[in-house]
């Protein structure tokens, strides 16, 4: 197939790291065969950055004539894609698109409208899903639940000796490592909170964000900034637990990183997480909860190193098995009658 790749969120030279998902997930279907074109946004920032996307939406798809688009993230990108040309949609809801549709009037019409246009529509998790659909009840009809997936042959467990020696970090005791943005959703200062009262093992934070200060100068917490995304393999790698206690989690991608890093982790109840972290892989826990998160921490801690239970939980979710199961839609999207492309 001919696929239109449209996301408002994609790794650029200045930023690596974003919308690294929506990157893995295109190699998955490129090594499937199809041939893929973007019409993409690399940069954070920059006033005019979605109507950039909706002019090179319109120019990518006037002269690669795809045979289906695929889209991340229901508006902007989603709804500049079911606008774009005859080809059929399939859109994928990653969570603030799906938070941004129940908080605006606005975004909610736009947001049906996408649906309305899409002859497919993902949900990363089934939590997400069931949120999509309380403000816009059509979508369950054209819903399916596929997450990004993993790519377990760059996150696999390795010898943390040689990973702590690349990354240059040692940790003293429990190597602790939370991944992603320094801000209040992420939960950041709790989990530092629960760390210091255990008084034992290090923590580090890979990522940035405005509770970066906050977190800073701390003893035994360590704070690495952003890094590429090809040297987050080597900190889960590092780490001996990796937690990520956000107040929510849409899917929870790096907490599946860790499990295929054959990490034990430290999860959010609230969002995906659950849906994938079995018992044995991991501890879930009240993200609001400073006890909850303390003792998450402390059970983490006990169980296997590596934790040959959280790889097996993280095979399910293989970035080649999630991309087959988008072909497939993709596939019976292409197929419609044009009658039954809206």
């Amino acid at each position: 197939m001919r696929i239109l790749l449209v996301s408002q969120m994609y790794p650029g030279p200045d930023t690596p790291e974003l919308g690294s998902f929506v990157a893995t997930l295109e190699r998955a279907l490129e090594a499937r065969g199809h041939e893929l074109a973007r019409a993409v946004v690399d940069r954070r920032g920059g006033y005019d950055r979605h109507a950039r996307l909706a002019v090179d939406v319109l120019r990518t798809a006037h002269s690669f004539g795809p045979d289906v688009v695929y889209a991340h993230f229901l508006v902007p990108a989603g709804l500049l894609a079911a606008l774009a040309g005859r080809a059929p949609l399939v859109v994928t809801a990653h969570g603030q698109d799906v938070e941004n549709a129940r908080r605006s009037r606005v975004v909610r019409r736009a947001t049906k409208l996408t649906v309305r246009r899409a002859h497919a529509v993902v949900a990363v998790s089934s939590w997400l899903r069931d949120r999509l659909v309380e403000v816009v009840p059509d979508a369950l009809a054209k819903s399916s639940v596929i997450d990004c997936g993993v790519d377990l042959e760059e996150f696999a467990p390795r010898d943390p000796a040689a990973a702590r020696a690349e990354v240059g970090w040692s940790p003293e005791g429990t190597g602790f490592l939370c991944v992603g943005s320094l801000s209040e959703r992420k939960n950041v200062l709790r989990l530092a909170r629960a760390f210091e009262l255990r008084g034992e093992g290090e923590l580090a934070f890979v990522g940035d964000g405005p509770l970066r200060g906050a977190l800073e100068g701390r003893e035994k917490i360590h704070v690495a900034g952003n890094v590429d995304h090809g040297q987050v393999a080597a900190w889960m790698a590092a780490a001996d637990i990796v937690c990520q206690p956000s107040l929510a989690e849409p899917f929870g991608l790096a907490t599946l990183e860790g499990l295929a890093s054959g990490r034990s982790v430290v999860a959010t109840s609230v969002g995906g997480p659950p849906e994938f972290v079995p018992e044995g892989a991991g501890v879930l826990v009240d993200p609001a909860d400073d006890d909850s998160v303390r003792a998450g921490l402390d059970a983490a801690a006990q169980l296997p190193r590596p934790n040959l239970a959280a790889r097996s939980a993280a095979e399910a979710h293989d970035v080649r098995r999630q991309a087959e199961r988008v072909e497939e839609l993709l596939a019976r999207a292409a197929a419609s009658p044009p009658d039954r492309r809206a």
